[in-house]
């Protein structure tokens, strides 16, 4: 067989896909995406670029994709879904850096916009809008901004100017991709942390956003 290595010698990144290329099972295919899905959710385009760079022959990553989508073990809603609330729990971005990420991940910009209007609205299912929020209501992007400035009030707290304290947690929001308005709104919060960072998670800001 072409791919045959000397014994002892690890097998190269080429090695590996000229020895996948030749593979015609379907089913070995198909447990490699199992595999791949095991870690965490994953997006379709998430697999099939897996597959694909993996080195398995496209009609046979294609027939795996179906099969994963058959099974319910793939859904591009639900993995929109989860990434969304998953964001919004453990590390609160808003919509706009949202949006990015949803979009690297290969989801249809129509699926994405769907999903941000459930969230918006107060839905979760993301096909028909849920009761929706009450007049005045904050925002997901505010509340998610205020869970991002709690987790880095020990941090913050650290900065003694009040104004200057305000400007961090401004440009904190800023790259975390929350809107000029939500950072404006929010940000007047920081004013305030100094008193507060006894009751803070106190995370010290590690993970910080890019």
């Amino acid at each position: 067989m072409p791919w045959r290595r000397a014994q002892g010698r690890r097998e190269s990144f080429g090695e590996r896909r000229e020895r996948r290329a030749a593979i015609d099972d379907p089913e070995t295919v198909l447990n490699a995406a199992a595999r791949f899905l095991e870690v965490r959710p994953r997006s379709v385009d998430e697999v099939r670029r897996h597959l694909n760079v993996a080195g398995y022959r496209d009609d046979l990553v294609e027939s795996a994709i179906a099969r994963l989508l058959e099974l319910g073990m793939l859904d591009d809603r639900t993995f929109g879904q989860t990434w969304v609330e998953s964001r919004d729990r453990a590390r609160p971005r808003g919509e706009s850096a949202i949006r990015q990420e949803l979009a690297r991940k290969g989801l249809d910009r129509e699926l994405i916009g769907e999903i941000l209007d459930a969230r918006r609205n107060g839905g979760g299912d993301g096909e028909a809008e849920g009761p929706g929020r009450a007049e005045g209501a904050a925002s997901p992007d505010e509340l998610a901004a205020e869970r991002l400035l709690r987790k880095r009030a020990a941090a913050l707290s650290r900065v003694a100017d009040p104004r200057e304290r305000r400007n961090r947690a401004y440009a904190l929001l800023a790259r975390n991709g929350f809107d000029p308005d939500v950072c404006r709104k929010v940000s007047q919060s920081a004013l305030s942390i100094g008193n507060e960072a006894g009751e803070s998670d106190g995370d010290g800001g590690a993970n910080e956003g890019p």
